[in-house]
């Protein structure tokens, strides 16, 4: 039980790779708290955590708003104790056109929750990790965040602060025994993608890459949280197939 006996936030936790990251902490030996907006979900995700053996609550979210993280925070932590772990996966677009083309009102959602999002949750969880003297963030990006696409300027951008933050705030923690570290997972099959991609097929913009489920990036994502003290941290981990 590589985590055995530590307690891990995920946001964005309801489906897809937070799901998925979510049970598979569960199987390394975290107590869970998952978060979203969709009730349901996260109500389910949990009910999968404990039927794991572990103890697991649902907290509902939107990771914009900087007071109902705060009072997520302090929810998973009079709940489950305490907090080691940092699972910043809330994000996604709906924005798809060039910026002359775009919906401000519509990019400056997509900024909020792939950007203000960590923000207010890391910032909601640090002084929990600081008192504690060690923990994991663990920031789920894109290589859109390293490479220019067309197109899609609100979701690239906002990709490119978080790997940012996470070095700045890699740099600002390690005194306090905290990794700050991003992961990239290159194409992955989700609700939101299944339209469009198949498993274990490449995707239509990349010849090289392979769709791969929400489990493999969980993977990494527990390879990350089980580090020893003095592991990794300011450091972007990708699963992609191509530079980035």
């Amino acid at each position: 039980m590589p985590i055995g006996g530590q307690v891990a936030l995920i946001t964005g936790g309801g489906r897809g790779i937070g799901r998925a990251t979510a049970l598979a902490l569960a199987r390394a030996g975290a107590d869970v708290a998952v978060s979203a907006r969709t009730t349901s979900e996260i109500d389910a995700v949990a009910a999968e955590v404990e039927a794991l053996g572990r103890r697991a609550l649902a907290v509902r979210c939107d990771v914009t708003r900087s007071a109902e993280c705060d009072a997520m925070v302090e929810r998973a932590v009079a709940g489950l104790g305490h907090l080691d772990i940092l699972v910043n996966n809330a994000g996604g677009s709906t924005q798809r056109a060039s910026l002359a083309d775009s919906d401000p009102g519509r990019w400056a959602d997509t900024i909020a929750v792939n950007l203000l999002g960590v923000y207010h949750c890391t910032r909601a969880a640090l002084p929990h990790l600081v008192r504690a003297g060690r923990g994991k963030i663990i920031n789920v990006g894109s290589g859109m965040g390293h490479d220019v696409a067309p197109g899609n300027s609100a979701y690239s951008a906002a990709k490119a602060a978080t790997w940012m933050l996470t070095q700045v705030l890699a740099q600002e923690v390690w005194p306090h025994g905290i990794d700050v570290n991003e992961v990239v997972p290159g194409p992955v099959l989700t609700k939101l993608t299944e339209g469009v991609f198949r498993l274990d097929a490449p995707p239509p913009f990349a010849p090289s890459e392979r769709v791969k489920p929400p489990e493999e990036v969980a993977e990494l994502i527990l390879w990350l949280a089980s580090r020893p003290a003095g592991g990794p941290t300011g450091q972007s981990f990708s699963l992609a197939r191509r530079p980035l």
